[in-house]
């Protein structure tokens, strides 16, 4: 009997280190199961910084790095201009990407370096405590906003759309934005991942997948909660879908 579905070579069989309905462990899956699909298991390098995606080396098989916190677009850079021929995955949370990490992250999409970001959004900070993060939504508690994000009275700012942001530099090739809260936006977010892949492959620029994940121990909430809360505030503002794709103009229209 031919089998249909098993556990990914690129991933190894450690128990996970999240937290029940953490979606970390998903966009690990789907990226494993990818990487196995398109046979790069040989030729792929993820960075990943620190926080929650610190803990990838124990689940990836294949080669990683660990940058400083913030510098992981920087660290990428540097591995794809060497290594040109293999896959090299940028995987940041929204703390390190939109945050400490800003400006490395706006200049490599701004230069059109060709790897490939998985950027994931859970609107908090994780493994710190659950601080205020800039995705944070307006009302949303952290531990640094126990009343919720005040725009205006506290002068904490309004949550950054990160993916749109980046569409509108010219470096950038192909941005859209997933979600781990069932399992059609699942397969729907591992299509949007291949694309990136081999958009990557293909020697275009800057390629992105945002991925909305659920924070059940930071959002104080069971994992089910979670996940309501999240397919009913999150998504409104931080739709889904492709937000930016140029990958027919740049490819010749080879998808």
């Amino acid at each position: 009997m031919k089998k249909l579905y098993g556990h990914p070579e690129s991933l190894t069989k450690t128990q996970t280190k999240y937290c029940g309905g953490c979606g970390h462990g998903v966009v690990h899956r789907i990226i494993g199961t990818l990487i196995d699909e398109m046979g790069l298991r040989e030729k792929t390098i993820i960075a990943f910084p620190v926080g929650c995606a610190i803990w990838a080396d124990l689940y990836f098989d294949f080669d990683s790095v660990q940058p400083p916190h913030g510098r992981t677009p920087a660290a990428a850079t540097g591995i794809k201009r060497v290594r040109p021929d293999h896959l090299v995955i940028c995987y940041q949370g929204d703390g390190d990407m939109a945050a400490i990490g800003t400006a490395e992250m706006i200049h490599a999409a701004n230069r059109g370096e060709k790897f490939t970001t998985i950027f994931i959004n859970n609107a908090i900070y994780g493994m710190t405590g659950g601080q205020m993060a800039p995705t944070t939504l307006l009302g949303q508690k952290a531990t640094t906003a126990p009343l919720g994000r005040d725009a205006d009275a506290a002068g904490m700012g309004y949550p950054i759309r990160v993916s749109e942001l980046l569409a509108t530099l010219e470096g950038t090739r192909y941005i859209a934005r997933g979600a781990v809260n069932n399992a059609a936006n699942v397969r729907k977010t591992a299509q949007y991942i291949k694309k990136a892949f081999e958009a990557q492959l293909s020697g275009v620029g800057f390629t992105m997948v945002e991925v909305l994940s659920p924070c059940p121990t930071n959002w104080t909430m069971e994992p089910v909660q979670a996940i309501e809360w999240l397919e009913q505030n999150m998504i409104s503002v931080y739709p889904l879908g492709e937000i930016k794709n140029t990958l027919n103009s740049v490819t010749g229209g080879q998808k």
